[in-house]
């Protein structure tokens, strides 16, 4: 792969997750103290995400995989996508705001599935090359991240209150805009299956790979990884009003620290991965769910602020060594003809109707403890995915049999 091409490849991933990171982690602050919206109504904006995930591969199996270059689509989704975050920007009543949320993340989501196919057509040795492409991706969320505390401010005490959060819509149209433009300018990716063959839904939504149930152990990581993603769910939706409601300067920033623990967990994960297997490694991170909810249960006054950092910092053992394991374990237990449509099947079963669940249940469970108008007792809020994620290890721990699974980077 030329260097020319890997740097249009690194910086359109830059701007794919600068675009996602500099809206989604505030949204439940912005939904809370800007459009008086309820835990419920802030479950239902970032339920949009599952939706977004459940649609997807219905406009990659039917449009992009068959008629489309995905370069065109992936332009034309982005710019469709900055229109729609204007008009967020612009929206004074959730009624009014929820259906372009949607509308955003059903043009968004399959974006995902987009930039790495982009990728993947232009390399060689992916298992090698696209690491070095994808950290991009990560290293644009934090910087949104940061520009919003640090440069703008717009996280602020007193910029929320003015409405000023507001403005990380129009900055991601911005972005979106220019991912939009630069998207045409990319390799050609051209449909990769014949246009004249019908697409069923069982290929589009990967059902093929239900036969992999067959195997016990398969069914209860695919189980255990449905079920994970109700406490992941919580942390989505709440980190930033949290964090906002106990005043943390710079929260959206200290939020990030999230994403780069992420990077340096992944470098740690191979190691841990061959040296104690990939049960132990699933139950870890899962433990790590459990240790950071109860940081953030019982780290609330300012004294032990350092509590709600480390659960933060967390983040990389959570999603790296359940949801990184997990695709490898994955891509191990389906052969060549099934590997795509299992990839598609966990990720239908996580990031769509499992994250669907969490937000709904997240906003069930922060409506009922407003302790007073605009405030919460996280203390119970944090509790449930802390029980919950227990139960989950428990499930997994009891009925999942050690198996050698092999470390693929």
């Amino acid at each position: 792969m030329k260097k020319s091409i890997q740097y249009q490849l690194s910086f359109m991933m830059f701007l794919e997750f600068f675009i996602w990171g500099g809206w989604f982690v505030t949204m439940g602050t912005f939904l809370g103290n800007n459009l008086g919206a309820s835990g419920a109504e802030t479950g239902m904006a970032y339920s949009t995400q599952s939706w977004g995930a459940i649609i997807a591969p219905f406009i990659i199996g039917l449009i992009a995989d068959r008629y489309i270059n995905a370069e065109k689509i992936l332009a034309i989704l982005h710019l469709i996508g900055a229109g729609l975050m204007y008009l967020m920007a612009q929206s004074t009543e959730f009624n009014v705001f929820y259906p372009y949320v949607l509308g955003y993340m059903i043009a968004y989501m399959p974006t995902l599935a987009l930039v790495n196919s982009v990728s993947f057509n232009q390399m060689k040795d992916p298992a090698k090359q696209f690491p070095m492409v994808r950290v991009w991706g990560t290293i644009g969320w934090i910087i949104a991240g940061l520009a919003i505390s640090f440069v703008f401010k717009w996280d602020s005490e007193a910029n929320i209150a003015s409405g000023m959060l507001s403005n990380t819509f129009i900055m991601v149209a911005i972005a979106s805009v220019v991912l939009g433009v630069f998207s045409f300018f990319l390799p050609k990716t051209p449909p990769s299956a014949n246009k004249d063959e019908k697409a069923s839904i069982s290929d589009i939504l990967g059902l093929e790979a239900l036969q992999l149930f067959k195997d016990k152990n398969f069914f209860v990581f695919f189980i255990s990884s449905f079920l994970i993603c109700i406490p992941l769910a919580f942390y989505y939706q709440n980190i930033s009003l949290f964090l906002t409601e106990y005043k943390v300067d710079n929260s959206t920033a200290w939020a990030s620290l999230g994403q780069i623990s992420e990077v340096a967990f992944m470098l740690l994960l191979p190691f841990y991965f061959k040296k104690y297997g990939f049960k132990k490694t699933v139950l870890f991170g899962m433990l790590a769910w459990v240790i950071r909810y109860l940081l953030f249960a019982y780290g609330n006054s300012g004294d032990l602020f350092f509590m709600l950092i480390i659960g933060i910092a967390l983040h990389g053992i959570c999603y790296d060594f359940f949801f990184v394991s997990g695709q490898i374990y994955t891509d191990s237990k389906a052969g060549e003809k099934i590997k795509s449509a299992a990839q598609g099947l966990i990720t239908l079963a996580t990031y769509g109707v499992g994250m669907l669940v969490g937000f709904w249940v997240a906003g069930k469970i922060v409506d009922q403890n407003i302790v007073e108008e605009g405030l919460h007792a996280w203390q119970n809020i944090w509790m449930f995915p802390a029980i919950f994620a227990v139960v989950v290890m428990l499930i997994f721990g009891f009925f999942f049999k050690n198996e050698k699974v092999e470390y693929k980077s």
